[in-house]
């Protein structure tokens, strides 16, 4: 069974509105939103997935369903990483916190015309090359590595400007304070850029960044451009309100990239096995398929994400937990 085209389509148009609904109300509204109102909106969109889910198993079946869950999931997980550095180039760029839900929101647009790029190029891409998912499976393999040890003083290493920052610096006029959230300005009858705009490139560059890792996890799970995009929606329109009800909590989850570092090495490793399943390099096995290579199911991929991440939280809070009762312990 097949999703219906007019599923796709109606899915996509409503989804569309949805977001740009939350962008006027952002518009109209700039606030810094409280713990309960983050808290209804997460739960929102997290309830919106679990009915999108439904509707899919009702449609097209249970494998579109939990395809669609694993994929979310996993994009989910990665966007929680996002995160940690919006906060670093909020920090950074003393962006006022009652502007900060517009930038969050213009990141996450950014970062789904980026990804719906990517998911349109990897589509293509894997319908004629299906070697590609060794490259994709070790590229997986890597970053895994790299965000389990990044090595150095990661923090450092965001905080650098690029070169497109430094860039835009050098070729435009600039103000040095924020007018608002706005990204044109008048300064002594001049218009200038105020530092919005570098704000958003900054974010911009970061979504380009983990669009790269995002991408290819989520086609490890489902190859339907359709569940790809669809996935990276739902994760990404939660973001903003996650971002306010986390908080300071994201300093305690100190152990959550290891869970996501697993995540990305289990789906580089089903990458691997699924192209050594499809094999037509003819310097592997001479051109056959490899009949021995694991068949990883949807659902236990999505057993593997689960636990995971429930695992990466729960050792994380145990941790800040005993910190705090010997900081608490120190005191006395």
């Amino acid at each position: 069974m097949d999703l219906p085209v007019w599923f796709e389509i109606g899915s996509l148009i409503v989804l569309v509105l949805i977001l740009v609904a939350d962008l006027a109300l952002i518009a109209q509204r700039p606030h810094i939103p409280t713990p309960k109102e983050s808290s209804l909106w997460v739960v929102f969109y997290v309830t919106l997935a679990l009915i999108f889910a439904g509707l899919m198993w009702l449609f097209a079946g249970g494998e579109y369903a939990g395809q669609f869950v694993a994929g979310w999931l996993t994009e989910y997980s990665l966007s929680i990483d996002n995160l940690f550095v919006f906060v670093l180039i909020m920090s950074q760029f003393s962006v006022p916190r009652r502007y900060q839900q517009k930038v969050l929101m213009v990141g996450i647009i950014i970062a789904l015309v980026l990804r719906g790029l990517f998911i349109l190029a990897g589509a293509a891409i894997i319908e004629q090359f299906s070697w590609v998912f060794y490259i994709f499976g070790a590229f997986l393999i890597y970053t895994a590595w790299r965000q389990a040890f990044p090595g150095g003083d990661h923090d450092e290493e965001i905080k650098k400007e690029s070169v497109v920052v430094r860039l835009l610096r050098r070729t435009i006029d600039i103000s040095e304070d924020y007018d608002g959230p706005k990204v044109r300005t008048l300064v002594d009858g001049k218009r200038m850029f105020t530092p919005m705009i570098i704000v958003f490139v900054a974010i911009g560059m970061t979504d380009l960044l983990f669009a790269l890792d995002s991408i290819p996890a989520i086609f490890g799970i489902t190859q339907s451009p359709f569940i790809v995009f669809t996935a990276n929606i739902f994760a990404l329109m939660g973001l903003r309100q996650l971002y306010f009800l986390l908080g300071d909590l994201l300093d305690r989850l100190k152990y959550l990239h290891y869970g996501i570092a697993f995540i990305l090495a289990f789906i580089g490793v089903k990458l691997i096995a699924h192209a050594m399943r499809e094999n037509e390099l003819p310097f592997i096995n001479g051109g056959e398929n490899i009949a021995w290579a694991p068949d990883i199911s949807t659902w236990m991929s999505l057993g593997v994400i689960v636990v995971s991440m429930v695992v990466a939280t729960g050792a994380s809070l145990i941790a800040a937990r005993r910190e705090g009762r010997d900081v608490t312990l120190d005191e006395r």
